[in-house]
């Protein structure tokens, strides 16, 4: 049985990866659709014309991963496509965000991602596709964004080294690197209740146009996904300039925008975790 495995589908671009999937790739028997929130996962799977398999879990549970290898086991199903689409981020200074939530950050958006790709690799066949969501965060670091950036870097890394590693099996692996998208991201990532500041709404991107482009570039086997000219750009000039002009730059779109985190300062340092 061949099938297309989507963690975070229960919204955001996992949900738009299942939607494509369903439409576009017929040799798909069956979309595993891997989330927290059941009711979601059951309205998705009634738009979709192909069979599902709903896999209710949490990913910052250790558990999920034996759960989801021992259905692979007892299944023998073929990955034909596994798309890593869960996590999160927080905005907000090191010193200001709780202890909870940036180590939070980092077992959903590193850890889960790896143990998913470690464990779907025995079954996966010559010419799967793995789809990782980066960001274009991952481009240089991001300060009031720091443990997300770095973790969406860590992904880009990982996805490019893997990428060589099942290259020779005819697997390939895809690092997604968008900008601001149009989803629930930011209800969760805004600190403070604040509205999105206007330099992140005018990048904004659609989320159905970013996940057919990623598709699309899953399947030509490339390495990393960008959408947008804008974001292309900024891809290059993170590669060419140094990171002491964008930290100047985000520091003056910061002050304008007045979304600069005054708060963050050693003396939080006692903040509760």
């Amino acid at each position: 049985m061949k099938i297309a495995v989507i963690t975070g589908a229960s919204s955001g671009m996992g949900r738009e990866l299942a939607l494509l999937l369903d439409q576009r790739i017929p040799n798909i028997q069956e979309l595993w659709l891997i989330g927290r929130r059941r009711e979601r996962l059951l309205s998705l799977e009634r738009r979709l014309r192909k069979k599902c398999r709903l896999l209710s879990m949490d990913l910052l549970e250790p558990s999920s991963f034996l759960s989801y290898e021992r259905a692979l086991e007892e299944s023998g199903a073929e990955i034909v496509f596994l798309v890593n689409a869960a996590g999160f981020g927080k905005i907000g200074a090191v010193s200001r965000l709780s202890l909870s939530e940036q180590l939070a950050m980092i077992d959903l958006n590193l850890r889960s991602l790896t143990a998913f790709c470690r464990v779907s690799i025995p079954y996966l066949s010559e010419k799967s596709r793995i789809i990782n969501f980066s960001s274009a965060a991952a481009f240089l670091p991001q300060p009031d964004f720091s443990v997300y950036a770095a973790g969406k870097s860590y992904v880009l890394s990982f996805s490019e080294a893997l990428d060589e590693e099942l290259r020779g099996s005819g697997c390939r692996v895809c690092a997604v690197c968008p900008g601001p998208v149009k989803t629930e991201f930011f209800d969760v990532a805004e600190r403070d209740g604040r509205s999105i500041a206007a330099y992140k709404i005018l990048f904004m991107a659609r989320p159905d146009r970013v996940a057919r482009l990623a598709l699309r570039d899953s399947v030509l086997g490339k390495k990393c996904s960008v959408y947008g000219y804008s974001m292309k750009l900024f891809r290059l000039l993170a590669k060419l300039l140094p990171h002491r002009f964008f930290f100047f730059l985000l520091r003056e779109i910061q002050r304008l925008s007045g979304s600069m985190d005054s708060n963050s300062t050693l003396s939080n340092k006692r903040r509760n975790p």
